[in-house]
């Protein structure tokens, strides 16, 4: 696995920790479409048989991690066959990502939204920029939260607080996410990647096979919540990427005014 293997995202090997930068070259945001949850879903399934690094950082480019799916491609998921293509890619990069054996620490750089916000929480430990904010805001496009955020919030925070944003959809600021327990350290920005490559590389020092199969025993917890929340997650958010209120959503935000909601 090389960096010529992707076009969204950036690879380093510094000593036994593997640097993967999401760098989408035609977004600002790292915002997800087709390309991005293509180079996502090959990276995890890579990452399964990773033999040289120890230990993986995975971090944004810019002002985001990632900003959640990209609004100009939505339409493009309507055309026949598009959304069923990407319910089996969607499937396949969450499990992909538990079983990654070697620990992936997440340095949540800026704006981690929908997906975004979902694979930094699948990562074993996460770090975040002071000045970043994470947020799974789905409902807030018509759409169910599916994507892994149905399962990973409950698990990381309880049912009622996962629901409150869920629900709503609000982002958090790094330090009420630090303090509700959703992710582990917030540092500075100017020292979160040095502070998350520190954590990686201690990481990789540790005795690989007792580490890996630490992370494998721990994160069976993580797919039984997965497995329960999942498919049923995502069926729904499928169905609602077929419904009106979906597609007002999207005319309000290219109008730039409040959507009307009307349940169908």
């Amino acid at each position: 696995m090389t960096a010529a293997d992707f076009v969204t995202l950036r690879l380093e090997r510094v000593g036994q920790v593997l640097r993967v930068t999401i760098d989408h070259p035609s977004s600002p945001l790292n915002a997800v479409d087709d390309r991005l949850h293509q180079d996502l879903t090959a990276l995890f399934a890579a990452l399964k048989r990773e033999d040289e690094a120890r230990a993986v950082l995975l971090t944004g480019r810019g002002r985001a991690f990632s900003a959640g799916g990209d609004f100009a491609w939505f339409p493009a998921l309507q055309e026949p066959g598009r959304l069923e293509v990407l319910r089996r890619d969607a499937k396949q990069l969450i499990w992909d990502l538990l079983d990654v054996e070697v620990p992936i620490v997440a340095a949540v750089n800026g704006h981690a939204m929908g997906l975004g916000a979902s694979i930094a929480l699948l990562c074993d430990v996460i770090f975040m920029a002071d000045t970043a904010t994470i947020g799974d805001p789905h409902v807030k496009v018509g759409i169910v939260a599916g994507d892994g955020g149905a399962a990973i919030w409950p698990l990381a925070v309880g049912p009622a607080r996962a629901k409150e944003y869920l629900l709503t959809g609000d982002p958090l600021t790094a330090a009420e996410a630090e303090r509700i327990g959703l992710v582990n350290h917030v540092v500075p920005a100017a020292e979160l990647d040095a502070a998350a490559m520190a954590f990686a590389a201690r990481l990789a020092a540790g005795a690989p096979l007792a580490v890996r199969y630490t992370k494998l025993a721990v994160n069976k917890l993580v797919k039984d919540a997965v497995n329960v929340a999942f498919d049923t997650s995502t069926a729904l958010e499928l169905l609602t990427f077929r419904s009106e209120d979906h597609r007002e959503a999207l005319a309000a935000l290219r109008e730039k005014r409040p959507p009307a909601f009307k349940g169908r």
